[in-house]
């Protein structure tokens, strides 16, 4: 009986440890879903974001298990994808990739601008895709993986919950195909060239003349119903879940060697401080991977705080729709920012 009491005193702290661990956790949830749920529904459109504190293993789900579309976000898969295939001796970092007129894509970057037969690294192609989210360099690096290899790869890294990632030019070819099928026959520099035109009447009707076509042909009435149709069939989407699953098995060393991972958290901006959506939510001096998706009123930013302290990290996916995707998203995920500060970190920078 005397051992029992011993064990049983010996176990009392321990419980009670677990039991303000848990009311903690419970407490930076609860406070932190309030505080997301109170700028959701004082901003214009919708708010997902997906919120992991590996040390404490404590997640945060707010609309986070639905479907995004993430933009320009899933050159971190792609980027993942090219170097799990450097680990594997499929590939090395000074191999030569050369540009050809089927790779260049409008938006941004300057490749697409640059002289087919031109050869760049694949270091400076991962460096320019993900630093500059050069769009041309990005479908480089899917031609040189493989489409069927890329998803194949992400799938496995995010678990599920995932559609499948095209081309920056089949995007292009997507969207505008909803307004006539015959948009799959544009060539590149007629998608790079209807860039050209703002949005949206002129460019609608851009692409009516390089098609020539009259307006009572075509299938959609404006380009902004076109993307809309084009974002329900979920092409280059997943759960916010999903993603953050990816970026916890990066942090936690599953998805590549520890040289890969260095070099993809610079090219993700460790050392540098945007002031940027999340980025302007969150302390100067904290570290933070990140890279940010934006297509017309989609908007997205995923990263990782502390990325390279297991016990400190966080891992963060926040997306938004139905807005203005410069500044009305760029002022929510600053205020995202803030509140994660708020909960999880420190200090707060101030307001």
């Amino acid at each position: 009986m005397s051992r029992l009491i011993v064990l049983g005193a010996l176990l009392l702290p321990l419980a009670g440890l677990t039991a303000c661990t848990e009311q903690a956790e419970a407490t930076w949830k609860d406070g932190l879903e309030q505080e997301l749920r109170r700028v959701d529904e004082a901003s214009p459109g919708k708010l997902g974001v997906y919120i992991k504190h590996l040390g404490e293993d404590a997640e945060l789900r707010y609309d986070a298990e639905r479907f995004w579309y993430l933009g320009s976000a899933v050159k971190v898969p792609i980027a993942l994808a090219v170097l799990q295939g450097v680990d594997d001796g499929e590939f090395r970092l000074d191999q030569r990739l050369t540009l050809e007129a089927e790779d260049k894509v409008d938006g941004s970057g300057d490749l697409v601008w640059q002289d087919n037969g031109v050869d760049y690294s694949l270091r400076d192609l991962l460096k320019e895709m993900l630093i500059e989210s050069d769009n041309t360099a990005a479908n480089m690096l899917i031609r040189l993986v493989g489409e069927d290899a890329l998803n194949q790869r992400t799938r496995k890294s995010m678990g599920g919950d995932f559609e499948a990632i095209t081309s920056f030019t089949q995007v292009r070819r997507d969207v505008y195909g909803e307004v006539h099928p015959d948009a799959a026959r544009l060539d590149n520099m007629q998608l790079v060239e209807l860039a050209s035109a703002p949005f949206s009447k002129p460019r609608y009707e851009a692409l009516a003349r390089v098609l020539n076509l009259q307006q009572d042909e075509l299938k959609a009435a404006s380009m902004e119903q076109a993307y809309e149709r084009y974002y329900a069939r979920q092409l280059n989407s997943s759960s916010l879940v999903a993603y953050g699953t990816m970026l916890e098995k990066l942090v936690r060393g599953e998805l590549l060697s520890a040289e890969s991972r260095d070099l993809l958290y610079g090219f993700m901006k460790l050392d540098s401080y945007d002031n940027y959506r999340l980025e302007a939510g969150l302390p100067e001096d904290v570290p933070f991977i990140q890279k940010t998706g934006t297509q017309l009123e989609r908007a997205c930013h995923v990263g990782v705080i502390e990325p390279e302290d297991e016990r400190r990290a966080i891992v963060v996916v926040a997306c938004a729709e139905g807005l203005d995707e410069g500044k009305e998203a760029g002022s929510l995920f600053e205020q995202v920012g803030q509140a994660i500060s708020k909960a999880l970190l420190s200090e707060a920078p101030p307001n």
